[in-house]
């Protein structure tokens, strides 16, 4: 009986070591393929970020490539605006150089006498010798300062016939002279005068013929009008 129960009791230590190894084997089993399966997603994971790498790669490139475009246009665009303000000023400075020469003659008339009216009366000088700067208008009779600087004027008055022959001189609606010369005889008579006079561009000088006051002029030019810039401020 002593030996049953020994025998029994091996049985019954074989049997749980046997039950050790089997639930010893079974994790094995269970841990093996889940580690592989950590390995393998891991593996998909490195592939996916080499494949985002590669697309970074792509974007940064393209981004690149597009900068140096950007900065290739920019620079034309900026030659270009370089150029263009060139040009503006090239053509402010030309403009400015034309506006600067300034110088007129003329003469009154070929018809003879002129005058007298019961009126003043704007004299249209018609005969137009030098125009520079085309600041002197025959059909109004006006100069018309193109830029702020001192202007010089003169005037030659000629009368034949008795009477009054004479000029006013006005810048804008100002008179700022006015010549007279009462003739007892007839015949050539002569009246010359000048002025200086600081103008804004825009203002006009014109002269006038008093009420009552006559004029001679021919092919001789007996009368005459004539300016020009002396220097812009």
């Amino acid at each position: 009986m002593r030996a049953v129960g020994l025998l029994l009791l091996l049985l019954a230590l074989c049997g749980s070591g046997a039950q050790g190894e089997l639930k010893e084997t079974e994790t094995t089993k269970t841990t093996t393929p889940d580690i592989w399966a950590e390995v393998r997603a891991l593996r998909d994971m490195v592939v996916e970020l080499k494949v985002e790498l590669r697309n970074v790669q792509a974007a940064v490139t393209d981004s690149e490539s597009q900068v140096e475009e950007l900065k290739a246009e920019l620079m034309v665009t900026n030659v270009y605006t370089r150029l263009s303000s060139s040009e503006s000023r090239i053509e402010t400075l030309e403009r400015e150089n034309t506006e600067r020469k300034v110088a007129f003659y003329t003469a009154l008339t070929d018809s003879g006498t002129v005058g007298p009216f019961n009126t003043d009366i704007t004299l249209k000088y018609s005969k137009v010798f030098t125009n520079i700067g085309d600041a002197y208008s025959p059909s109004t009779g006006f100069f018309t300062a193109p830029v702020r600087g001192v202007y010089y004027f003169q005037f030659t008055l000629s009368g034949q016939q008795t009477g009054t022959m004479g000029v006013k001189v006005y810048k804008n609606n100002q008179r700022i002279m006015w010549n007279v010369e009462y003739k007892e005889e007839a015949g050539v008579e002569y009246v010359t005068n000048s002025v200086v006079l600081e103008l804004m561009a825009g203002d006009e000088i014109h002269l006038v013929l008093p009420t009552s006051a006559s004029l001679y002029d021919d092919t001789n030019n007996h009368n005459t009008f004539s300016g020009s810039l002396l220097f812009t401020l």
